[in-house]
């Protein structure tokens, strides 16, 4: 048996830290931040141990390429995501009669804020978000269940920020953290 806790906080490599501290960069030439506080988050990058610490110096910056928004749509059957996927800063998904799953708990998210937008008429969505990740689902439009989400005790606020958006008919959306 082994004496190393099983759910320790991802730790993050070293392409990581390069690719937050080049945006760090990018924000302080086009003026974003001043001195000082490009001084601040690059310590904060330079001295980072887990993703949502990187996370969290890049906080409030626009983004550099938002790139294009990533859309499924389906008419039946599962969409899922799960695993180390890349995360897109917009992700639209569109499901007449079918099951989402979104796994973004071991997923890469290089953006402090991700819009993931739902239009599901019949069927339900599974999401499950980073432990240290804050959720917003203010903007989903529910027709029959509304939205099944507790929000953790303790932490949150220090990953990224999830905002769900959309509609769903008659579908359920369940949102959990990722249990660490």
């Amino acid at each position: 048996m082994s004496s190393v806790p099983e759910n320790l906080p991802s730790r993050i490599s070293e392409v990581d830290r390069d690719m937050t501290v080049e945006r760090l960069q990018e924000a302080f030439a086009e003026g974003h931040i001043p001195q000082e506080e490009m001084d601040a988050r690059l310590h904060v990058a330079l001295t980072a141990q887990t993703p949502g610490e990187l996370t969290s110096a890049l906080a409030s910056l626009p983004a550099s390429d938002e790139g294009p928004t990533v859309v499924v749509d389906s008419v039946g059957g599962l969409i899922q995501r799960r695993g180390g996927w890349h995360v897109p800063q917009v992700f639209r998904v569109t499901s007449k009669m079918g099951k989402v799953y979104l796994d973004l708990s071991r997923a890469v998210i290089k953006h402090p804020v991700v819009d993931i937008e739902l239009h599901l008429d019949y069927g339900w969505a599974w999401i499950v978000v980073p432990s240290d990740a804050t959720v917003d689902h203010e903007g989903l439009t529910a027709s029959w269940k509304q939205p099944a989400y507790k929000a953790p005790l303790r932490g949150g606020s220090s990953g990224p920020r999830i905002r769900i958006s959309g509609n769903m008919g008659y579908g359920r959306l369940r949102i959990r953290h990722r249990r660490s």
